[in-house]
């Protein structure tokens, strides 16, 4: 007969928040739609962020820019002067001028996101199903609030207790 080992079930874990508000990072880093994309670079590489929203004037967001957008923007502009990717150009060459490219012309033009009210469980939900992996949060007159990370939804699991 196999042996049997008497091991106690790990608790399942729950989620300790009722609404976006509740998980959310608020006032998020954003960039303008006029920065230059070297000013993005800066601001993602500061702050170790993989993305961020782009915003309008009156702090609505217009898109999302991240390490990719620059990754694949940086290789076409590599190949239209005729550069391999990832080959630096001479200095002083024209290939070597000051990139003016702004990052409304980079970014993704697709904001996901929620209300403060919306309801954690389907935080949960979106982002699963969208396959993503932030959620900005926004005002009724959609205005960037906060934003929503699968790490942030991490630090809200805890154990879940059986009621005695």
């Amino acid at each position: 007969m196999p042996a049997t080992t008497n091991i106690a079930a790990a608790p399942r874990l729950a989620l300790w928040a009722e609404t976006a508000a509740d998980l959310m990072m608020s006032n998020p880093m954003s960039i303008r739609a006029d920065a230059t994309v070297r000013e993005a670079v800066e601001a993602l590489t500061d702050h170790g962020f993989s993305a961020a929203p782009v915003i309008d004037e009156a702090g609505r967001p217009l898109g999302v820019v991240s390490r990719a957008d620059i990754l694949v923007h940086d290789r076409e502009k590599a190949a239209g002067q005729g550069a391999a990717p990832g080959e630096r150009p001479e200095p002083g060459s024209p290939a070597g001028a000051l990139d003016t490219t702004r990052v409304r012309d980079i970014m993704t033009p697709a904001v996901f996101s929620v209300r403060p009210s919306t309801a954690a469980g389907s935080v949960v939900e979106q982002m699963v199903e969208l396959k993503v992996r932030r959620l900005y949060v926004v005002e009724d007159d959609g205005t960037l609030v906060g934003v929503i990370t699968a790490l942030d939804l991490l630090r809200h699991l805890r154990p879940d207790v059986p009621a005695v």
